[in-house]
C-alpha cells in the first residue's frame, strides 16, 4: 500500500515512491466523488427539485405556472439526471479533493512556504461554496428571467433540461471561481509580489476589471452583471484588508535557506 501520510520536507521518496502516492491520492479521490455521486443520484428528485426551483418562481406568463425543463429523446432524462448528480457530487467532494492535493504537494514547501500555504487552502472550498450558494440565491433565478422574458413576445419559449442545468451549473462555478479574488490577493501578497498599499492605489483598475469579469460571466444580462460586480467589489476591498492583517511575508524559519 502507498503512503498516504503527509511526508516530510526532509524527506526523500524516489519518482516510483512519488507515483504511487499519487495513484493512492487519485483513487482516493475518484472514491469519494463515487460516493457522492451514488448518494446525489438517489437524492436526485431533491436536487432537481432544487435547481428547478428557479423556473417555477418565474414570472407566470413566461414557461406557465409551475414549469420544469422539458427533454428530447429517449435517454435524455437519464443522462441529464446523472450530469446533474455529477456537479453535485463535485460540490461535495471538493473539500476532500483539495486536502488530497494539499498533502500531495506539501512535501515541496518549505515551512515558511506552508505558513502560505494552509490558510489560502483553508479559504478555497468555503469561498467556492459561497460563491455558488450567492449564485443560487441571488443572480440566478433574476438572471434567467431577464433572458427568458426578452423579447419574449417574438418567441414561443420552451427550456431544455440539458442546456438549463448546464447554464446553470457552469454560471455557479463560474461564480465559485470569480469568488476565489482574496485568495489571489492574499497569496501575491504573502509573495510579496504586491502590497495593499499598491491594491489602495490601483483600486480604480481593480473596479474596471471586476466589471469586465462580471460581464465576461455566463448570465451576460445587465442586471445580473451589476448583481455579480457589487461581490466582486466587496471582495476586493475584503481581499485589502485580508491583506493588510495577515498578508506580510512569512518569517524564515531559522536555518532555512532563503527561496
Amino acid at each position: 500500500m502507498a503512503r498516504v501520510r503527509p511526508v516530510g520536507y526532509e524527506d526523500r521518496l524516489t519518482l516510483v515512491d512519488h507515483l504511487a502516492e499519487l495513484r493512492t491520492r487519485l483513487i482516493l479521490s475518484i472514491v469519494v466523488f463515487g460516493v457522492a455521486w451514488a448518494i446525489c443520484g438517489w437524492q436526485n428528485h431533491y436536487i432537481l427539485g432544487l435547481v428547478n426551483e428557479p423556473l417555477q418562481d418565474l414570472d407566470k406568463e413566461l414557461l406557465g405556472p409551475g414549469a420544469k425543463p422539458i427533454s428530447f429523446g429517449v435517454t435524455e432524462q437519464f443522462t441529464t439526471t446523472l450530469m446533474v448528480s455529477a456537479y453535485g457530487a463535485l460540490l461535495l467532494s471538493l473539500p476532500f479533493i483539495l486536502y488530497q492535493l494539499y498533502a500531495f504537494v506539501l512535501p515541496a514547501f518549505s515551512p515558511t512556504e506552508r505558513k502560505v500555504a494552509l490558510p489560502l487552502l483553508l479559504m478555497v472550498p468555503a469561498l467556492f461554496i459561497t460563491g455558488v450558494l450567492f449564485c443560487y440565491f441571488v443572480v440566478l433565478e433574476p438572471a434567467t428571467e431577464f433572458l427568458l422574458g426578452f423579447n419574449a413576445d417574438e418567441f414561443t419559449t420552451a427550456v431544455r433540461a440539458r442546456d438549463y442545468y448546464s447554464f446553470v451549473a457552469l454560471t455557479t462555478i463560474a461564480m465559485g471561481l470569480v469568488f476565489q479574488v482574496p485568495v489571489v490577493i492574499l497569496a501575491l501578497t504573502r509573495l510579496r509580489i504586491t502590497t495593499p498599499e499598491a491594491l489602495r492605489r490601483n483600486r480604480r483598475y481593480a473596479y474596471l476589471a471586476c466589471a469586465v469579469v462580471a460581464a465576461l460571466l455566463p448570465t451576460i444580462d445587465p442586471l445580473s452583471m451589476i448583481l455579480e460586480t457589487i461581490p466582486l467589489l466587496v471582495l476586493y476591498e475584503l481581499s485589502i484588508v485580508l491583506a493588510s492583517v495577515l498578508g506580510r511575508p512569512a518569517e524564515a524559519v531559522p536555518g532555512e535557506p532563503d527561496s
